[in-house]
């Protein structure tokens, strides 16, 4: 059964080049730990096409309960820790968004 993200968070972080290693050190473990979170739809971190010193943060929830686990959890605060002790960040921005539906949207290709 596939879990649906009834909210969904959007963060992006531009990061001090120079730290910008420094900073993937302190989330790598957390990406893993978190997707095997219950409540946990998708976590991911990417980085930008265009600005190579900005992260996107994208994650899906199935509730409100499983965000506050998760921000509360040992594995969160160990790398935020990490990252707010070690990484320059330029510029943060997050928003939760409640999701009213979902639809599949892979377009087909024209022939």
């Amino acid at each position: 059964m596939n879990k649906k993200a009834n909210f969904v968070v959007h963060t992006t972080y531009t990061i001090h080049p120079d730290d910008k290693q420094t900073f993937i050190d302190a989330v790598k473990e957390h990406i893993v730990l978190t997707r095997e979170v219950e409540g946990n739809v998708y976590y991911h971190f990417s980085w930008d096409m265009i600005d190579p010193n900005t992260c996107v943060l994208a994650e899906g929830w199935v509730d409100q309960a499983a965000i506050d686990k998760q921000l509360q959890s040992e594995v969160f605060q160990k790398a935020l820790k990490a990252v707010i002790d070690n990484v320059r960040i330029i510029e943060r921005h997050g928003t939760l968004y409640t999701v009213s539906g979902e639809t599949d949207i892979i377009p087909e290709v024209a022939e």
